[in-house]
């Protein structure tokens, strides 16, 4: 029995080594600075998925739970083509009525390959009620997105809260979606890669969405998350930062590119 407890204790503390060290997360100076320059109070993140590493700075902060915001688009994409809420990412599901609206680029009937390029609330608050309260906690849990807390309010969860996750899960979800590694079929999955296409460089692809949370927060949480394919390799990344006010919010992507250049990624 003494052995078999001994053994048994080995083994516990091997996962447990195992799993530390999965989970170490290197900072870099290099970025450290960048935030210092900028004067910027938040986190970036990347993880190597080749490696199965993280890197980056504040580690901290990387860790905390924030509600997505407009980053959620992505995956409310992805369940809305999953539960059938929307044929493809073409079909019309919103209808614009005629009424001034928050953006002018949201006055138009909208489908899911326009709605995410313009960042449409409320055309993506439809989608989540289109899906419904269940579907959409049914699908949380089966992608283990953040603390899967959706709450009682189908189309405010990911702007509200409760939903929240971090910066290094929002990584880990990515670099799933990049891989076809998510519990759905292969050609949603790639749906949703394509509109969540931003830009193309030499040997590089970039994808991703911005968000910006500011309900019972002060200050706001600016995002910016996605991932990268360059040189047959998958590196995806996430920001989030304070942002007391509008003006602050192009630092979320400007900080994010100088710091995925600083570690050589994105080469002109």
């Amino acid at each position: 029995m003494k052995k078999r407890i001994v053994c048994f204790t080995s083994m516990l503390m091997l996962a447990i080594a195992v799993q530390t060290q999965a989970a170490q997360f290197k900072v870099d100076k290099k970025i450290e600075d960048i935030f210092k320059k900028e004067k910027i109070n938040g986190t970036f993140v990347l993880y190597d998925v080749s490696q199965d590493t993280f890197i980056g700075y504040n580690e901290e902060r990387g860790e905390k739970l924030y509600p997505p915001a407009s980053t959620f688009k992505i995956m409310n994409s992805l369940i809305g083509l999953a539960v059938g809420s929307v044929k493809n990412v073409d079909e019309v599901f919103y209808q614009y009525d005629g009424s001034k609206m928050y953006l002018k680029t949201w006055e138009k009937d909208m489908n899911l390959r326009e709605a995410i390029k313009v960042s449409h609330v409320p055309a993506y608050q439809k989608l989540a009620r289109i899906t419904g309260l269940e579907k959409m906690q049914e699908n949380i849990i089966k992608l283990d997105y953040g603390n899967k807390n959706i709450g009682d309010k189908v189309d405010k969860f990911w702007l509200e809260g409760p939903l929240e996750i971090s910066a290094i899960q929002q990584t880990e979800s990515l670099a799933k979606l990049a891989q076809d590694q998510l519990p759905y079929p292969e050609d949603i999955q790639k749906s949703v890669r394509e509109i969540s296409k931003l830009e193309e460089g030499k040997g590089w692809t970039l994808y991703g969405k911005t968000g910006w949370a500011t309900s019972n927060l002060n200050p706001g949480i600016g995002w910016f998350v996605g991932w990268i394919e360059e040189n047959q390799k998958i590196y995806s990344f996430a920001i989030n930062m304070d942002t007391r006010d509008s003006s602050v919010l192009p630092k979320r992507e400007e900080i994010a590119k100088k710091s995925l250049k600083a570690l050589g990624l994105l080469k002109d």
